[in-house]
């Protein structure tokens, strides 16, 4: 008899998993086909992220990625809803009121991205779509589940801790948008966690439609990580909806009739903790923050570089290797929390860890760095040395990645400029603006490559700031005779080693 059950249970988790796999396929095949036709756009109509003294990017970069994300998903729902219903899937879950949702979050996100929109519109725009998400679904987070001996409780209390929580991390995802990869990275990363838990909870719905992010998201990563001329934003609009998805993802966990069975049959888990735990990053990240903000007499909406990816890149470190090093702190934090419940600890102490942990990770990580960034220590000096070795793009096969993920771009460029696609004149191209001195045009290049680093090795600039290596002794010796530049470190004949920007 149990043999039989075990059958019948093995049986249901295949055939609950095929939807789940076709949904992954279409997702990421429609991302890929759609990606290059909305690049085009962007850069024709010039929907682009120009460069300002808050961003790390040195030229305008299309924002449409959002746009790209949100295909790939609807894509990837229709085609899991498709072959569930050929299977005989049951689906618990309305998608309706989430699919309306995100539609609201993309649009919003859009007009953020194109004429620019006040925090109080958005902050707006935001509480009155998660009121319509939680009235429409029926869906809140309306129990601690045990936690602090508390179970089920009115709705006139939940509506509004599930309001702030969901704002908040609609926020706090939008907010890490700094780097190339790491908003869309942590999300990916975010969307395939919550679906094992919904697999396992037989949630197929919600697993198709976390899987479905997370796989439209891989295509995406790609090109923003390894691309040059093919590299696209998520903008706003993608940042909005992914923490749409996030948040709603959260509250079909938490919510008091949540089909996740772990209350029920693994007594002693904290799903609670574990939310935040796989959200530590952006949520603790927001949090230091804004009350860093504050503190300052700021207002806690205004953007700035305090961000832990920024003091990650302001030693040196790339794109990349901070994208991972955020990712290891969200795995640390994660590891933390299992271990927590391997050794029963309780409900309380779950969290109460994954609070700690997060707290030295997230918090810990920037006061250190930032420690010696302001003392500017023989430590620095050796990170921001180190750190040289972790800009892989300089590297001969990642250039021949880059020149593959680009090709598809060269030739729709081509099109664009000869007239195949319409009048070309508004055609956005990502190269430095034209000037008339080599020399000022070298300067640029050396101070553009110094921005958001808290001291740079002279070595690194002659090699990698694409200025002529003849100029850039000169040009720092000029620069810093006008104040704008000092020297850190150098050698015994007087010659520059390290050098740092001037505030």
């Amino acid at each position: 008899m149990n043999t039989i059950r075990l059958k019948d249970y093995f049986d249901a988790y295949f055939i609950n998993s095929i939807p789940v796999f076709a949904a992954i396929i279409v997702a990421m095949a429609a991302v890929f086909w759609a990606y290059f036709i909305i690049l085009i756009i962007a850069k024709k109509k010039g929907l682009v992220d120009i460069p300002n003294s808050r961003k790390l990017q040195k030229t305008p970069i299309p924002v449409m990625g959002g746009v790209v994300v949100f295909f790939g998903v609807a894509m990837g729902l229709l085609a899991g809803y498709t072959v569930g219903g050929f299977l005989g899937v049951e689906f618990r879950t309305l998608m309706m009121p989430i699919l309306a949702a995100m539609v609201i979050m993309l649009y919003i996100g859009a007009m953020d991205d194109i004429i620019g929109l006040t925090p109080k519109v958005r902050f707006l725009v935001e509480v009155l779509t998660i009121l319509g998400l939680i009235y429409a679904s029926g869906s809140c987070v309306d129990s601690l589940h045990g936690m602090w001996g508390i179970y089920g409780f009115s709705w006139w209390i939940a509506v509004p801790i599930t309001v702030l929580a969901a704002v908040g991390i609609i926020n706090s995802i939008n907010m890490i948008d700094g780097i190339n990869g790491l908003c869309s990275t942590l999300c990916m990363t975010v969307c395939a966690l919550y679906g094992l838990v919904f697999v396992r909870a037989a949630d197929i719905a919600s697993a198709i439609l976390a899987f479905s992010t997370a796989s439209a998201l891989v295509p995406f990563i790609l090109h923003n990580v390894f691309g040059l001329r093919s590299r696209m934003y998520i903008g706003d609009a993608g940042t909005l909806m992914m923490g749409l998805l996030v948040a709603w993802f959260t509250i079909c966990v938490l919510r008091g009739d949540s089909p996740i069975p772990y209350y029920a049959t693994a007594e002693g888990v904290n799903m609670i903790a574990f939310t935040l735990a796989v959200l530590c990053v952006p949520v603790f990240d927001t949090l230091r923050v804004m009350l860093m903000r504050i503190m300052r007499k700021r207002s806690p909406f205004l953007s700035d570089r305090t961000h832990l990816h920024h003091i990650f890149v302001s030693v040196g470190m790339s794109h990349l290797f901070t994208t991972l090093c955020e990712l290891l702190i969200s795995m640390l934090v994660i590891l933390g929390w299992g271990l927590s419940t391997i050794f029963r600890a309780s409900l309380d102490w779950q969290l109460y860890i994954v609070i700690m942990l997060s707290l030295t990770f997230v918090w810990g990580t920037y006061g250190f760095l930032y420690y010696h960034i302001q003392r500017h220590t023989e430590f620095l000096h050796s990170l921001v040395m180190l750190n040289v070795r972790t800009h892989l793009g300089r590297t001969q096969w990642w250039k021949r990645i880059t020149k593959r993920l680009d090709a598809p771009e060269d030739v729709l460029s081509r099109k664009l400029k000869e007239g195949k696609f319409g009048d070309a004149a508004s055609f956005v191209d990502n190269q430095t603006w034209e000037m008339e001195d080599i020399q000022d045009l070298d300067r640029t290049k050396v101070i553009d490559f110094m921005k958001g680093h808290a001291e740079v090795m002279v070595f690194d600039i002659v090699e990698n700031c694409g200025a002529d290596k003849l100029h850039v002794t000169s040009i720092l010796k000029d620069e810093e005779r006008k104040g704008i530049i000092r020297v850190i470190k150098q050698t015994e004949q007087g010659e520059p080693v390290i050098v740092a920007l001037n505030d």
